[in-house]
């Protein structure tokens, strides 16, 4: 490590669209939505992450709370950068004195553009960034959930997270079939926001359709240890009298229908693409799921019955990227398939 190590802070960064994750000496020192709140007048920041999203949906005209990244990709640059470098503070806020230079491994999607990739440089970079090291999401997480991903022989995994679905197939270190689709974790949330809309006339804001899709979220109109119904207040949209819904796991399964069949296309169209010798390796050693769309309860038993494939879910699968993240910082020179 050398004499000037301390100078140098080695992190792993899952810079998620719901949620950032960063791994400092192999432990998790931040786990905080993806969110900051932003004064308009001042343009300076004014809370981030849990902070800022307690304020999401609340806030008064001079304050505006962004989630800089959509579809797993930056959308807000300033916004980004912003939010990077106050996750990185919340690491050692008391260390005042100076910065220490920053080696880093940030997963991006598998479907990401040179212009994507170019934008997490960036950000990474002017958020204190001297080494920047790039994994894609897939190999992120196959790597933390403990495949062996240099071997000669296929893992698949599919990671749901926030903003993109990310299929892949790997061997040899590397991707050889892979299926980025933007229909993820936000786009369940907003099936749950639409279907309140339509169904009972109750209008709802994010945050509450994330909690229905946390409590009552549902892939099978059928569940053996079925989840208590969840009850919603809100406004009636015609009269703006407040009202109380209960709302059931099956109507959610239903709303959640359309959404769900499209990530069933992708896996097995990336299935299709997959050359037969690591087909055969899939077909006996099963598909992994990560990322937080894995907590939907029933989905690894509908993909496994639609499929004819065993899915598993990962350990802890909200951090299995991170983890994954993390492994490859500490043997940056070790693996090739980091994006330098």
């Amino acid at each position: 490590m050398g004499l000037f190590s301390f100078l140098t802070q080695e992190i792993a960064i899952d810079l998620g669209t719901a949620n950032t994750i960063i791994i400092h000496n192999d432990k998790i020192v931040v786990d905080e939505p993806s969110i900051v709140a932003i004064d308009l007048k001042t343009e300076k920041m004014v809370a981030i992450g849990e902070k800022a999203r307690q304020m999401q949906g609340k806030t008064h005209a001079n304050l505006k709370t962004i989630r800089p990244l959509r579809d797993g990709v930056i959308a807000d640059f300033n916004a980004a950068e912003q939010m990077i470098r106050g996750m990185i503070k919340m690491i050692n806020p008391k260390s005042r004195m100076f910065s220490p230079a920053l080696k880093m491994v940030i997963c991006i999607p598998s479907g990401s553009t040179e212009v994507e990739i170019r934008a997490v440089r960036d950000s990474s970079e002017h958020a204190g960034g001297r080494e920047v090291y790039m994994i894609y999401e897939p190999l992120a997480a196959a790597i933390g959930i403990g495949l062996d991903v240099e071997a000669p022989e296929g893992n698949m995994v599919v990671d749901i997270g926030g903003g993109t679905t990310e299929i892949a197939v790997i061997s040899l270190g590397g991707i050889v079939t892979n299926k980025s689709i933007r229909i993820a974790g936000d786009d369940l949330t907003a099936d749950i926001m639409e279907y309140m809309r339509h169904q009972h006339n109750i209008k709802i804001g994010e945050r509450t359709a994330e909690e229905i899709k946390i409590h009552v979220g549902s892939a099978l109109s059928q569940l053996k240890d079925p989840p208590p119904d969840y009850v919603v207040q809100g406004p009636n949209q015609m009269t703006a009298l407040p009202i109380e819904v209960p709302v059931s796991y099956q109507e959610i399964a239903h709303c959640l229908e359309k959404s769900i069949s499209k990530i069933e296309t992708a896996v097995l169209s990336a299935m299709e693409q997959t050359p037969p010798e690591l087909y055969a390796d899939i077909v006996t050693k099963g598909i992994w799921l990560a990322g937080g769309g894995a907590l939907l309860k029933g989905l690894d038993k509908r993909l496994s019955d639609k499929i004819g494939i065993p899915f598993h879910i990962a350990e802890d699968p909200l951090r299995a990227v991170v983890r994954g993240t993390g492994i490859a910082l500490k043997n940056v020179d070790k693996f090739s398939f980091l994006i330098r």
